[in-house]
């Protein structure tokens, strides 16, 4: 299985700024997209090289024009894309290293110098792990124990906004209009293929609502065709070049995604049945005779290690 396709899937969407607005709109606090003239977002992403760990990043930079207290100023959505099966709990320490090598990038490339000054920021971490995120979201709270008061004035700030896919309800995404939602509900649908198929139901229509239906259509259509693969579905999925006009055939590809699974789950089901039937074999034969590991893997099938670990279980 694919652990790298959301990587691969969202960078793609947000190289479009049509997401990158709805993300702001849809996801940030709505004080902070009102400020935003989105007619002006800009996009700065490349490949950068960390000098401390020696590791490339490709996050998502976008910069937007931002109306404040009668002030036009530029500012940077630093937007970091962290796919991960488990929460990052460092996360504030990396994305000050990353944000530091970013200032760094703007000043070597002349984009500006200390005398302009450095370009304000807003980190978004966008997570959609299975278990919720609950690492700290500054990096003083980092620091422990907390500095007497006459030191904290020196202690490192650095606050990123996390938007935690997996704590969005169905409702409560079918409440945002956007394309974006309806990625998010797909994702969260996973393999429950019942929500799956509300979920796509729901961004088929979202996409023939677009003003760029063509467009949005072949963008969700990729990262569809590669959502699917991830979940090794095994089936074919060469034919589906649109998700509006081939939408019966998904549908059918999907009941087809749920014949997979259920066998795939007898037969785990099955061989789980079968290794549990020869662990208790191999305790039974501990318990009550005076066979040694090597004799006892070779009737039961387990690997000597396991055998020794169930005898040391049972010593204890």
């Amino acid at each position: 299985m694919n652990h790298n396709h959301h990587d691969t899937g969202y960078k793609e969407l947000f190289s479009h700024p049509e997401f990158v607005q709805q993300l702001i709109e849809g996801f940030a606090p709505p004080e902070i997209a009102e400020l935003m003239d989105f007619s002006t977002l800009e996009n700065h992403s490349g490949n950068y090289v960390t000098p401390l760990f020696q590791e490339k990043f490709e996050d998502r930079v976008w910069s937007v024009q931002v109306s404040w207290k009668g002030l036009r100023l530029r500012v940077f959505l630093y937007l970091l894309l962290e796919f991960q099966s488990t929460v990052i709990y460092p996360m504030a320490l990396r994305l000050m290293h990353y944000l530091v090598c970013f200032y760094d990038h703007l000043l070597k490339s002349k984009k500006t110098n200390l005398k302009r000054g450095l370009p304000p920021v807003l980190p978004i971490v966008l997570y959609n792990g299975s278990k919720r995120w609950n690492a700290k979201e500054d990096i003083y709270q980092l620091i422990r124990p907390e500095p007497p008061q006459f030191l904290r004035v020196y202690q490192p700030h650095l606050r990123y906004y996390l938007i935690d896919e997996g704590r969005y309800t169905e409702e409560e995404l079918a409440q945002r209009q956007s394309l974006l939602s309806g990625v998010f509900g797909i994702e969260n649908a996973a393999a429950d293929i019942d929500a799956l198929q509300r979920a796509v139901d729901r961004i088929v229509a979202l996409i023939q609502a677009d003003p760029n239906k063509q467009r949005m259509d072949e963008i969700l259509t990729r990262w569809i065709k590669r959502h699917l693969h991830y979940l090794d579905a095994q089936i074919n999925l060469d034919q589906l070049n649109s998700l509006t006009e081939n939408k019966d055939m998904l549908a059918e590809n999907l009941e087809t995604l749920r014949e997979n699974l259920l066998n795939k789950g007898r037969m785990e089901g099955e061989q789980f049945g079968a290794e549990k039937s020869k662990r208790e074999t191999a305790h039974n034969l501990i318990a009550r005779t005076d066979m040694n590991d090597q004799t006892i893997a070779e009737i039961t099938g387990l690997p000597v290690t396991e055998v020794a670990r169930l005898r040391s279980e049972a010593l204890h």
